[in-house]
Formats: structure tokens, sequence, C-alpha cells
């Protein structure tokens, strides 16, 4: 890097996952079968939501969000991870680390964002059903996904503006498979336990913090659903059950690895792998397995595309 950028690395060394080569071919073949598997799923998901007029309602518009920020999300790290593994210099150049941090941060924090926008779409319906129609309109929904991306891009822009200005002039080893703030910043050649207790904020706080508000939403909205009328209960209370879940697979491994950015866990590579890689793939999934309306959606498409054989 140029002087005036303050920092003479041009790339940092990319540790991997573990020393053990087969681990990192294991853990590599596992990553390509969750793509070839689930990833084609998630695209079917967006394609049946948009094209069949029955899932026009503003849960499955968020859904289609959903997939479709979990596919950009999961395909911010694999590609440099799958090179790696065939190279032996595992590497990133200085320019793609600072682009891995800028789109983990930014979709994760989109997607965080749209979690809380699908919580405000459960309350509307089961707290307010005779005015959710009139309430949750197109336009609001769009609204709520403008603010997810636009409080992501934010998040992800705070983050920038503490790395960015830092001198990295020497150590450029990372013990890990993608470049993240509570790594990069111990790297600096300079004292950064003021940026990494506001990483500690911005991040491990926040996302705490979330996670605990939406778990009482869906708490609350359980409880509402127990003691009102019983049309439609079952199926509201699924839904939340389906929401808990997601908040749960998305909130818990970030808590994890961002909750103690002053000192490394073993299990940090491992909760990174799962947290960035296979879990926003399978969010979806979750979702669809548990709604029957989108399983039967899915089905219809499928048939009415399904090639007719000869008379």
């Amino acid at each position: 890097m140029e002087h005036e950028n303050q920092t003479f690395v041009r790339e940092f060394i990319l540790l991997g996952l573990a020393w053990n080569w087969e681990l990192q071919l294991f853990l590599s073949v596992l990553l390509l079968i969750f793509y070839v598997i689930i990833l084609p799923g998630n695209i079917l998901i967006i394609v049946t939501i948009r094209t069949d007029v029955q899932l026009r309602s503003p849960m499955f518009f968020f859904l289609a969000n959903l997939a479709f920020m979990d596919i950009c999300y999961s395909a911010v790290t694999p590609p440099n991870m799958i090179a790696n593994l065939f190279n032996k210099q595992k590497s990133i150049s200085y320019q793609g680390c600072m682009a891995q941090i800028f789109f983990i941060h930014f979709l994760g924090g989109a997607e965080f964002f749209l979690l809380i926008a699908m919580a405000i779409d459960r309350y509307m319906a089961i707290c307010h059903p005779l005015h959710y129609a009139t309430m949750v309109t197109r336009a609001v929904c769009w609204v709520l996904v403008s603010c997810a991306w636009g409080g992501g891009f934010i998040h992800s822009m705070i983050q920038m503006g503490l790395i960015l200005p830092l001198p990295f002039c020497g150590p450029n080893k990372l013990d890990n498979f993608f470049c993240d703030v509570t790594q990069i910043i111990r790297l600096a050649c300079t004292n950064t336990y003021f940026l990494e207790f506001v990483m500690f904020i911005n991040s491990g706080l926040v996302s705490t913090a979330c996670f605990i508000l939406l778990l009482i939403s869906y708490g609350a909205l359980l409880i509402k659903v127990k003691v009102g009328s019983s049309q439609g209960k079952t199926k509201a209370a699924s839904t939340c059950v389906t929401h808990i879940i997601i908040v749960f697979i998305m909130f818990c491994p970030a808590i994890y690895v961002y909750c103690h950015p002053f000192r490394d866990f073993p299990f940090d590579k491992l909760v990174g792998f799962f947290h960035t890689v296979v879990f926003p793939l399978m969010n979806p999934m979750i979702y669809t397995l548990r709604n029957k309306e989108v399983k039967v959606a899915m089905f219809r498409m499928l048939r009415k595309y399904k090639p007719r054989r000869g008379k």
C-alpha cells in the first residue's frame, strides 16, 4: 500500500479453519454440498414468492428478501476460502479484506434489521388483524426493507470508518479463514483498546439488545395468540416459533463472536464458519419447511414447469 495510506501491508495471510488439511477439505466439501442443495432451494423460494399470486402477503415479501440477503451474505467469504484451499499461500489482498469486512457487516446488519421488520409485521398481523391490510401495505413493506438495507449500510460504514485509518506496518497473519474486525484491528501498529471497546458496543451489545427485544416481542405474541380466539391460532403460533428459531440461528453466533473482542476462544473459527457460510443458507429453508403455503406453492410451480412426456 502507499505511504499516504499509512500502511505497508499489501495482503493478509489466512491460516484457515485448521492446520489439518483433511479437515479443511472436509469442511470445503460440506460447503459445496450446502451450495449445491440449499442455494438453488433459496432461489426457488424467491421465484415461487415472486410468481405465485397466493403469496402476496407482507410475510412472504419479507421472506423473499431474507432469502436474497442470505444468498448474498453466504457468497462473501466462501469463494476466497475455496480458492485458498488449493493454494500454498493462503492470502487475501488488503482491498479484498476490507471488502469482506464491509459486506459481512453490511449484509449481516441488514438481516438483523429485516428480522426486526418481520417482527413488526407479525405484531400488526396478530394484535391488529382488522387494520393489518390497510396499515401494512406494499409501500410500507418497501420502506421497512429499505430501512433494513440502510441500517446495515450505516452499521458497516461505522466499522469501516474505524478500520480504514489504522496503520498496518508489519504483522499480517490472521488465524481465521476470512477477514473480520475482531482480528484485523489487533494487527494494527497502534493501541486499539478503545477501538475494540467501540466494536464491542457497535456489534456485540447492539446484537444482544436486538436479540433480547425480539425474544420478548415474540414471547408476548405467543401469549397473545394463546389467550386469543381459536381462529388461526395454530398458524400464528407456528409462524412465531419459526421466527424465534431464525432469530436464534442468526443472533446467537454473532453474539458469541462479537461479545468477546479482547480475547480468542477455541470455537471462534467453527462458529464463524457456520455463521457466515452455513446458517444463512438454512434460514429460508427452515421457514419454508414449516410453512405449508410456501411448500404447496413450490410444488405447484414445479408441476407447472415439469416437462411433459410425449404422447
